[in-house]
């Protein structure tokens, strides 16, 4: 008797591995979720579900895209217009951040 072969992993568009969960995004008094994409930062993920949410630079230095985590945990890239506290009270630049965990929500109305 053989042994069944190891499952394969799935790959999504480009060939890219899947990932398991997905980011909701809290903006315009509407909950819009998406499943998550490699690399993919929380501000990409908002524009792909349709929302317009505010930025400017996308490099990290102008805080226009602030947001406040309330699920899940995110790294950012590059964090040149956040003070420490305000890190640690949950919020992220979105053009910069990258979720970490399997599911992540990001809240533009807090």
């Amino acid at each position: 008797m053989t042994a069944d072969p190891a499952p394969t992993p799935q790959s999504g568009s480009a060939g890219q591995p899947l990932l398991t969960g997905d980011v909701t995004i809290l903006f315009d008094r509407k909950a819009t979720t998406v499943s998550r994409r490699p690399g993919e930062t929380l501000l990409e993920s908002a524009r792909r579900g349709g929302l317009t949410p505010p930025f400017s630079c996308e490099a990290g230095n102008c805080g226009t895209c602030m947001a406040r985590l309330t699920v899940g945990t995110a790294t950012m890239r590059v964090n040149d217009a956040l003070m420490d506290d305000e890190v640690a009270d949950g919020y992220v630049l979105t053009c910069q951040a990258v979720p970490d965990d399997g599911h992540v929500t990001v809240d533009y109305e807090d």
